[in-house]
């Protein structure tokens, strides 16, 4: 579909549920943005690649350690199978515990996943036979608080606003178009890499940890709706401000549909990723003022998953 509804038009269908994609790309869909992966947007976004620059995006699989959320930690075995031959084998391994993308069956919405599809017709195998290819665009929002005189504490919930964040896509002279997949660089690995044992197992001790990120609420959901974005990644643990009620007035916080999470995956079909090592990729951006880029993300071909690591590179 080339000409998509504005928020305000949703839902398409009558039986859909009130701000919701279901049905945009029909009643069996299981990508939601991730079709706006058109043969032409890679195609376009592989003329991006000029220098040959590589950047991967995955952070280490073991970090952050302790995990975070209460997830177990991941215990790699390395397996002597006798004479020339040895195999590992990873135990209690959480496919959200480093960079990741949360899939269609990680978040419902009273109950429901994305297009009200049952969690066994939901799964990041859907994802991995499409692969999630294109044009990336990076909003380099923690050189930009630090420009501004306000530099972010990565450690509290300071919430990035819809007009921040377009004022600060005008600043690098980027343009977002339809099918992009917006990149958010808030500086997390850089802090936290700094950080020794313990403090990081404080943070572990959190039922969620405190972190910048995108303002939870309707303006923004509108506005990263009518971007048309493809997918939205952050480098932090939740992607939006945590808490998430950061910034917004009581009667928005209190709403079951306040979080981006709840309207991104389940109502409108938006993948989101976390945890991303954007660190080496925004130097780059900094240093050559080019904030585009083709992007290539392989989720495993885990059937019925509910997350995966991205297995993600940036190609300037």
């Amino acid at each position: 579909m080339d000409e998509l509804p504005a928020y305000d038009a949703l839902p398409v269908t009558p039986e859909a549920p009130a701000r919701s994609s279901w049905g945009l790309w029909g009643a069996d869909d299981t990508l939601g943005a991730l079709n706006l992966l058109t043969a032409e947007r890679v195609r376009r976004a592989a003329s991006l690649i000029r220098r040959g620059a590589v950047f991967p995006l995955d952070a280490d699989l073991a970090l952050p350690d302790p995990p975070l959320f209460g997830r177990a930690p991941m215990h790699h075995r390395i397996i002597d199978k006798g004479g020339d031959f040895v195999d590992d084998a990873i135990d209690a391994y959480n496919t959200q515990s480093s960079s990741q993308w949360d899939g269609f069956r990680h978040v419902a919405v009273e109950g429901q996943l994305y297009n009200g599809l049952p969690h066994d017709r939901h799964g990041v195998d859907h994802w991995s036979r499409h692969g999630i290819v294109g044009r990336g665009v990076l909003v380099d929002v923690a050189r930009w608080r630090a420009a501004q005189g306000t530099p972010l504490q990565v450690d509290t919930p300071e919430a990035i606003g819809a007009d921040e964040l377009l004022a600060i896509v005008e600043h690098q002279g980027t343009t977002i178009e339809p099918g992009d997949i917006l990149l958010i660089h808030i500086g997390w690995h850089d802090w936290y890499r700094s950080l020794d044992h313990e403090v990081r197992a404080k943070i572990a001790s959190l039922r969620a940890p405190r972190c910048p990120g995108l303002m939870a609420g309707q303006t923004m959901v509108t506005l990263l709706w009518n971007l048309h974005v493809a997918a939205v990644v952050a480098d932090t643990p939740s992607f939006e401000v945590a808490p998430f009620s950061a910034g917004l007035d009581s009667a928005e916080r209190d709403s079951p549909f306040a979080t981006l999470h709840h309207n991104l995956l389940p109502l409108l079909g938006i993948p989101i990723g976390e945890l991303w090592d954007l660190s080496a990729l925004a130097a780059d951006c900094a240093a050559d003022g080019v904030h585009e880029f083709f992007l290539s993300s392989a989720p495993l071909h885990l059937r019925g998953g509910v997350g995966s690591p991205p297995n993600a590179l940036a190609i300037k």
